[in-house]
């Protein structure tokens, strides 16, 4: 497991805490109506991973985590859970949530 100093939120298992890139959701027009984002076509969340777990025993062995810290990532929108941690939102979510990880 990767630590971040900074982060004082600890991933279990198979888990990953992701820092959202800016929210793409809602929008709001210049006469202050607001847009949700189930208007717009469906698109997945990116993130950058801050801290991961350990990893998910599978048959009594440790599968180790395929994404480290300072990973950019795509996940599923509906699989994560929203902490807030000093003031800054974070989503925690299962690394099966991932679909890709953005290489440059």
């Amino acid at each position: 497991m990767a630590k971040n100093a900074k982060l004082s939120l600890r991933p279990l298992g198979d888990r990953i805490v992701v820092k959202p890139e800016g929210k793409d959701g809602e929008k709001k027009l210049v006469s202050g109506i607001i847009i949700p984002e189930s208007v717009d076509k469906e698109k997945p969340a990116k993130g950058t991973v801050v801290a991961v777990g350990q990893g998910k025993y599978d048959d009594g062995k440790l599968q180790p985590m395929q994404v480290k810290v300072g990973d950019v990532v795509l996940f599923s929108k509906y699989g994560y859970d929203e902490v807030k941690i000093d003031g800054e939102e974070y989503y925690v979510l299962s690394e099966s949530s991932v679909l890709a990880v953005v290489t440059k």
